[in-house]
């Protein structure tokens, strides 16, 4: 795996990694700050936030992680990181709506007293795993076809 063998690769990954865990951030803030905050649907909440990390995600991947990757206009690279952010989009709204739910029920049913109401857990939880099956799918796609000017 180029990342096992890749001193270069690793450190992108890392990199990757580092944008990620701030775009993460900023995920879960927008997403509660829209919901408890504003009262909007975990849906729709989950939509927006969305788009706020992949702005934010862009502008560090571009500078930080791949710096050597502008050979690229940044118009196209940036039209290229928003296709493959809109398909992650879908993937994750679809995986948030069908096990949002379940989890929710199951943080309801659980016979322990929680510090938080079970839908806020459920959601959040059902948010987390959607974020780690899209940070896959972008970085994979994003590096050889965003970011796949560089050695």
């Amino acid at each position: 795996m180029m990342i096992l063998n890749n001193a270069r690769e690793r450190t992108r990954f890392i990199r990757f990694a580092i944008v990620g865990s701030i775009g993460f951030s900023v995920d879960f803030i927008t997403f509660n700050l829209f919901r408890s905050g504003l009262g909007i649907s975990p849906e729709v909440s989950s939509i927006f936030s969305f788009l706020v990390a992949v702005a934010s995600n862009f502008i560090w991947n571009r500078y930080w992680t791949y710096p050597d990757s502008r050979s690229k206009p940044i118009i196209g690279q940036l039209f290229q990181f928003i296709i493959v952010n809109v398909v992650g989009l879908g993937i994750r709204t679809i995986v948030f709506i069908l096990i949002k739910k379940p989890l929710v029920n199951l943080f309801e049913i659980l016979p322990i007293s929680l510090p938080l109401k079970a839908y806020i857990l459920g959601e959040n939880l059902s948010l987390a795993i959607v974020v780690i099956i899209i940070m896959f799918w972008n970085f994979f796609i994003n590096r050889y076809w965003t970011y796949g000017d560089i050695d």
